[in-house]
């Protein structure tokens, strides 16, 4: 629509695509390498016209790839593309753009200091004599807006980074409806999201289908993908290894699928209680990078034999608070305490010699030293502890056995001790962290989404791992941006919002939509205030 008059601008005018096959999209025999990589392998994929088909599978397993082949953004080395029944060769994404074809990115391409309406318009803008016709943009988007309910009609002059990333999505599908989408491919659009927003979200996805138009919902979560889609196919390894109606699947055989072998979902059998405080931090004040108060005023004790679930939109103090209780980051005032004695000034290397063990955020800039191989990376955090190190000597024979149990517990590949950190999967380098700090024999454990990029097989051993870990009597403080991660591990739950505990909660007592109200500073459905000095159920106190 780019340069055209009002006439022939505006929404969904430049589609292409027609009623001539009963499928939006196929695509058959794709494959795509990277040099020796084989991103996708003979994938076969059917679009039925006014459905959601959900592409599930782990990261890494080709999903993204796949779906950047329909939009134009590789080229297959092999296969076919057809949009409507019509084999299509896209050079670019506006090749595929002007056949009817959007796509919605994980991480949004949008311009933040520009308004709405500037975005969803950029580079289609209609014209009159010459000069930009906002007001024929504006009817258009307001139309489109009004059609499927979304609410930022009433934003369309709001700079975009005053917007929540709700709000952000929205703009991006709008943006592509403006455009003429037909086909709209969703990149894993639940990443960032409260329940709230995943709700809405698959409102407006149930209004995109029922007017015609056709989604692939990007995934690696099994719920998601049987609750919002109608077909299913799982890719594993760059192979699609099956496709299912979303009705008849079941979550077993989605896993098996998944990671090639049985998954097994056993619920939380724990039978003793909390014990004694391990760590007691109180009146907690950090700073963050910008100057500002990030953590303010937190307080709680985390107890042996519990773990204390951290939930949160990313971005509300999480990671500062982590930081600052292994050793990573100044306090500005409040203490922390463990076993007793005050650590808020301790350095991490003397947190790690009295068994305070951390996995970090970021795996590849605080995990690991990326052109080590395993073996050194395995000797981090253990340089002046025994039996790797005895009298200022490293013994690299107890560092090579330490490394190879742990790519072998971990199911690190390659299982090669000496292959570099670098030249790993981030799954694997994942694995291999959390192996490592989970060897170290700690007494707690504030673990930083340790679960972020692995597979499912994966999560599953290392959720056992931690709760046979506080089983034993371990003090584990869970951060992570997984509510279901959250409740099924933690005995009680944290709610950070602007830096604060806004409340602690039983999770058997709480259903993710009250997780959401409470993680945007919103009350609970009960009516109840948030208070950090509340928890609500069976959990106990919040201390």
């Amino acid at each position: 629509m780019s340069g055209t008059d009002t006439d022939d601008a505006g929404a969904e005018g430049s589609s292409t695509t027609g009623e001539g096959s009963s499928y939006a999209a196929q695509l058959s025999g794709i494959s795509k390498r990277f040099g020796d990589v084989v991103a996708n392998d003979d994938v076969n994929l059917d679009l039925e016209r006014g459905s959601v088909h959900a592409l599930l599978g782990e990261n890494g397993s080709g999903k993204t790839t796949l779906m950047n082949v329909l939009y134009g953004l590789y080229e297959q080395d092999e296969g076919t593309v057809r949009v409507d029944g019509q084999v299509r060769d896209f050079d670019s994404p506006r090749d595929a753009i002007d056949a009817g074809v959007g796509m919605i990115h994980q991480h949004f391409q949008l311009v933040e200091p520009m308004t709405v309406l500037q975005n969803v318009i950029l580079g289609t803008e209609p014209t009159r004599g010459g000069l930009v016709d906002e007001d024929a943009a504006r009817a258009d988007v307001e139309e489109i807006c009004e059609r499927y309910g979304f609410d930022v009609d009433e934003e369309l002059d709001t700079p975009v980074r005053e917007l929540d990333l709700g709000a952000q999505q929205h703009v991006e599908i709008v943006k592509s409806l403006y455009r003429g989408a037909e086909i709209l491919v969703l990149d894993e659009p639940t990443a960032v999201l409260t329940p709230q927003e995943v709700d809405g979200l698959f409102e407006v996805m149930a209004e995109l289908t029922a007017s015609g138009r056709s989604l692939i919902f990007i995934t690696h979560k099994l719920g998601e993908a049987m609750e919002a889609a109608d077909e299913i196919t799982v890719l594993r390894d760059g192979h699609a290894v099956g496709t299912v109606s979303a009705n008849a699947a079941s979550r077993e055989e989605l896993a098996e699928l998944m990671v090639g072998r049985e998954v097994l979902f056993d619920a939380d059998d724990r039978t003793t209680e909390p014990g004694d405080p391990v760590l007691t931090i109180e009146d907690l004040q950090v700073i963050g990078d910008r100057g500002r108060p990030t953590v303010r005023g937190v307080d709680c004790q985390i107890r042996e034999g519990e773990i204390l679930g951290v939930a949160g939109v990313e971005g509300n103090g999480q990671s500062e608070l982590a930081e600052s209780i292994v050793g990573l980051r100044s306090v500005a005032d409040g203490t922390v305490t463990y076993e007793g004695t005050d650590i808020t000034d301790a350095s991490r290397r003397s947190l790690i010699q009295d068994g305070i063990a951390y996995i970090p955020e970021d795996r590849q800039s605080e995990g690991l030293v990326l052109d080590y191989d395993l073996e050194r990376n395995a000797l981090l955090g253990n340089q002046t502890v025994e039996p790797f190190v005895r009298r200022g000597v490293v013994d690299w024979d107890a560092v090579g056995d330490h490394a190879e149990s742990i790519v072998e517990e971990y199911d690190v590949e390659p299982h090669d001790t000496g292959a570099m950190a670098e030249s790993l999967s981030g799954g694997n380098q994942q694995k291999f962290v959390v192996g490592r700090e989970f060897e170290h024999d700690p007494r707690a454990i504030v673990a930083a989404h340790p679960t972020r990029g692995v597979d499912i097989g994966s999560i599953e051993f290392i959720h056992d791992r931690l709760r046979e870990m506080r089983d034993e009597g371990l003090a584990v403080l869970l951060v992570s941006s997984k509510l279901e991660e959250i409740q099924q591990l933690s005995d009680r739950i944290a709610v950070m919002y602007e830096g604060e505990f806004v409340d602690v909660v039983d999770p058997g007592a709480v259903t993710e939509q009250d997780l959401g109200l409470l993680m945007t500073g919103n009350e609970l459905d009960d009516g109840s205030e948030p208070d950090s000095g509340t928890t609500h159920g069976n959990g106990g106190d919040d201390q």
